[in-house]
């Protein structure tokens, strides 16, 4: 399925927001319309698409590569931490 408009808005964004200031979470809402937590989701299912990684590769493999780092950091506290017996 192509890339909608806005599909293509927010990988845009989140190539260039630096360029938006450090305020990114009131960048989302004034530049796309969305709130920062529908930003997120939208673009964490993007990261999974073919269409997003043919759009702009450099980007999807950046932050596929964070958001696998974070998983696994995230697994490991889990993993780590000592178990509540209830």
């Amino acid at each position: 399925m192509p890339l909608t408009p806005r599909d293509r808005a927010i990988l845009d964004f989140e190539a260039n927001w630096s360029r938006h200031g450090p305020r990114k979470e009131e960048a989302i809402h004034t530049h796309l319309g969305l709130s920062p937590a529908r930003y997120y989701q939208l673009l964490g299912r993007l990261l999974d698409t073919p269409e997003a990684l043919e759009y702009d590769p450099m980007l999807v493999s950046r932050l596929r590569r964070i958001r696998d780092a974070r998983e696994q950091a995230r697994r490991a506290r889990v993993a780590m931490s000592p178990r509540v017996a209830r």
